[in-house]
């Protein structure tokens, strides 16, 4: 049967001159570590979840080095695009640079076998969610409101591809809800469509490992930031 794991926020950067490290020594030689731990863990048959910063490219010609890094990892890569995935342009070109091995979601859904199950996953990149008492910024609302519709999107085209039994990801890059955990238009969503877990990342520095994995109103959400997470995937609980 297989099985699925997570790790997002790689920050590759093989080509390009942005070194992790630079953020602490907890990012020294952090590049193996995740290959190592990767691939110790999954086998060809097993699924990665990479919800987002993959790499530090400008480019896809930038790009190249940190897609071989991701093609020598271990079973189906799911993948969504991060705030910081400059590179990210033509979703035809990244899937035919990427090959069959990697499923590259924008406002869509793929549904991969888990024995006798289906795992269909649904993914976009989504936004900043405004904390209490904070004045959200005119641009982030017109970039969140774009990105709600995004998500609605996705997973309207998850509930056409499911079938009796599967079960749904939903793969974010940011978090989808604020510091409080209050609801959001991405939490709502999630509950009306039946979404089992979701995967996100983006968040770094201080996060309780309690925080790690929560769970409301059915949906279990796992934050999966490498840095948070040691550069060691999490296994997905389905």
């Amino acid at each position: 049967m297989k099985k699925i794991f997570a790790l997002s926020d790689l920050h590759l950067s093989f080509q390009v001159d942005k070194p992790m490290n630079v953020f602490g020594k907890s990012w020294d030689g952090y590049e193996e570590r995740i290959f190592s731990d990767w691939n110790s863990k999954l086998d060809d048959n097993d699924i990665g979840v990479i919800a987002g910063d993959i790499s530090w490219a400008m480019n896809m010609n930038e790009a190249q080095k940190d897609f071989e890094f991701l093609k020598k990892l271990k079973g189906k890569k799911i993948i969504v695009r991060g705030n910081h995935d400059y590179w990210w342009k033509s979703i035809s070109r990244i899937r035919e640079e990427l090959g069959p091995n990697v499923y590259v979601l924008q406002n869509d859904a793929v549904r991969l076998v888990k024995g006798d199950t289906g795992i269909v996953f649904a993914g976009t990149r989504g936004w900043r969610i405004p904390e209490k008492h904070h004045t959200q910024k005119q641009e982030d609302k017109k970039i969140l409101d774009r990105e709600v519709i995004r998500f609605d999107l996705a997973l309207k085209d998850a509930r056409s591809k499911l079938q009796q039994n599967d079960k749904l990801v939903a793969v974010l890059h940011f978090p989808p809800f604020n510091f409080a955990r209050d609801s959001s238009a991405f939490t709502d969503l999630c509950e009306k469509y039946g979404v089992h877990v979701c995967v996100y990342g983006h968040l770094h520095g201080r996060v309780p490992r309690e925080g790690l994995v929560t769970e409301r109103n059915g949906v279990k959400y796992y934050l999966t930031s490498c840095d948070l997470l040691e550069h060691k995937v999490i296994q997905i609980g389905m």
